[in-house]
């Protein structure tokens, strides 16, 4: 699925416009995002998590040359499922 399906079954989930399903999805995403810049995490209870997972510097190979290499710290978003979407995926 993509956006534009994901915007179309919104929009017939919920009986209202496209138009406003996309500023929804926006807002959603927008929101989202921000609160993981700031280290934050958002929980909705049932669906999941999405939080930062951070990884520290490493030392790795340069695959063409086998030179060892650093690999600098980063920080990257990660979702978490929770226990109801897990349990209608396997039911």
């Amino acid at each position: 699925m993509n956006k534009t399906e994901l915007v179309a079954a919104m929009a017939d989930q919920a009986g209202i416009s496209k138009k406003d399903a996309e500023k929804a999805l926006k807002a959603f995403t927008d929101v989202v995002a921000e609160e993981l810049k700031k280290d934050g995490k958002v929980q909705l209870v049932g669906f999941g998590t999405f939080e930062v997972s951070k990884r520290a510097e490493r030392e790795g190979r340069n695959p063409q040359s086998g030179e060892p290499m650093k690999i600098a710290a980063s920080k990257a978003p990660k979702f978490k499922a929770g226990k109801a979407l897990k349990d209608m995926l396997n039911a």
